[in-house]
């Protein structure tokens, strides 16, 4: 019975966190995290360990769909990438000089705006206006914005990949699916990253839930990144929209559970 139940919170959670990151390049610790926590009473700590591992194949395979089918940026998403990993550490340490503050709900509050954002305010832009920045601004525009969401994301603790949409859509006016492609790409070397560390210094997960976690995300991320990269703008906005909308919803119904 303990197998099946995290066979079954796994599975659940993988869902949730495999469509957040192929749809819209979500963090699979925004779901992951909680639905450990919650239902299978583990360590804080451990959960966002084994959420992070889930994220590093979630969001490589997404990417690599995304690159298939020309949507994805490497060039700046590299340049982006090393600043937000630099700037996460920087975040992270102006964090703990600070007093605990009540910021654990930024990435779900987030997650439910941004999926409204695009439901009611759809990002239109197309691959044309992309090629119209000129080289210099747009390097310059990956580097400021890398430095703003790595020390965004340290300090705040989460959201990176939110964070990463809604400024790679709406300040440096990427097209839907670029955007996500970009966003997966980071989000597959920080979670790399991240995993690293947290096992480095906790020890060895629970093998079964990193497991099913890790295979469950694996599936979900791949049937939206294919699904993501076959639709037309409208639709891939209303889905991104929908799916995060509804997954703010319950991220927040269950950290309600958890108090």
């Amino acid at each position: 019975m303990d197998m099946l139940l995290k066979f079954i919170v796994c599975f659940i959670a993988g869902i949730g966190a495999g469509l957040g990151t192929g749809f819209a390049g979500m963090s699979a610790a925004a779901v992951i995290s909680p639905m450990l926590i919650t239902f299978l009473n583990m360590d804080a700590y451990e959960a966002v360990g084994i959420a992070l591992a889930s994220d590093v194949l979630a969001s490589a395979v997404s990417a690599y769909t995304y690159g298939k089918n020309r949507n994805l940026d490497i060039k700046n998403g590299l340049i982006m990438m090393v600043n937000v990993l630099i700037f996460t550490i920087v975040g992270s340490w102006v964090s703990s000089l600070l007093p605990n503050s009540a910021m654990g709900g930024f990435s779900v509050f987030m997650t439910f705006i941004l999926g409204i954002k695009f439901i009611v305010k759809p990002v239109m832009a197309t691959k044309e206006s992309m090629t119209g920045v000129s080289v210099k601004k747009r390097i310059t525009q990956s580097v400021l914005c890398g430095m703003a969401i790595g020390f965004i994301c340290g300090f705040v603790g989460a959201g990176g990949g939110m964070m990463m949409l809604l400024i790679l859509t709406s300040v440096l006016g990427y097209e839907l699916k670029t955007a996500v492609g970009t966003s997966v790409f980071i989000m597959s070397f920080t979670a790399l990253t991240g995993s690293f560390s947290h096992f480095a210094i906790a020890g060895a997960p629970d093998t079964w839930v990193l497991i099913f976690c890790v295979f469950s995300t694996l599936l979900w991320a791949r049937v939206a990144a294919r699904f993501a990269n076959k639709a037309d703008a409208a639709t891939l906005n209303r889905a991104t929209g929908i799916i995060l909308v509804i997954l703010g919803v319950v991220i927040m119904g269950v950290r309600l559970i958890q108090l």
